[in-house]
């Protein structure tokens, strides 16, 4: 245990579930000037807060929230008045803690695909809802039913729900 010598008042919590990018995630922090820390995944919500952060991320990882091994969060993360970015397994986790349905898709998708928003407002705020992104899929479940008081904000052609959103803007 250690003790934190001062506080930042932009740090961005990145909760660790195992994906390979978890460094290039607070890299790219750091590149918006804002401190970010990597924690493992089963850090204690009382221990994640020492770091008083301004934003989580739960990491993508092998896991699947369908197994009854798989990592999971305390319940109280849910209750903080602190924004969470979900990626990957960190958004089916999301999920399946707050009620929706995460199952294995029929074929694991895996390579390039074309992201269409939705919903450009907060993170996709001022993207282009015509034109679609590339990006890059990767995973074996995908988020079948949204949570209550979730929307969908961003799909692929396999994946109805590629990103979504708390319906509380705030």
């Amino acid at each position: 245990h250690f003790t934190l010598m001062h506080a930042h008042h932009d740090t961005i919590v990145i909760l660790d579930f195992g994906s390979q990018y978890t460094q290039l995630i607070a890299r790219r922090i750091r590149e918006f000037h804002a401190f970010s820390v990597i924690l493992p995944a089963h850090t204690s919500v009382q221990d994640l807060l020492e770091y008083h952060p301004k934003g989580i991320i739960f990491s993508g990882g092998p896991a699947s929230v369908t197994q009854a091994q798989s990592p999971k969060m305390d319940g109280q993360i849910f209750e903080l008045d602190i924004p969470i970015l979900g990626i990957c397994y960190g958004m089916q986790l999301l999920a399946h803690q707050c009620g929706g349905t995460v199952n294995p898709t029929p074929h694991r998708e895996f390579g390039r695909a074309d992201l269409s928003i939705d919903d450009n407002t907060n993170l996709f705020l001022g993207l282009d809802t015509v034109a679609a992104f590339p990006v890059w899929m990767s995973h074996g479940d995908s988020v079948q039913q949204l949570p209550p008081g979730f929307k969908v904000i961003a799909h692929t052609a396999h994946a109805p729900i590629a990103a979504m959103k708390s319906s509380d803007d705030s």
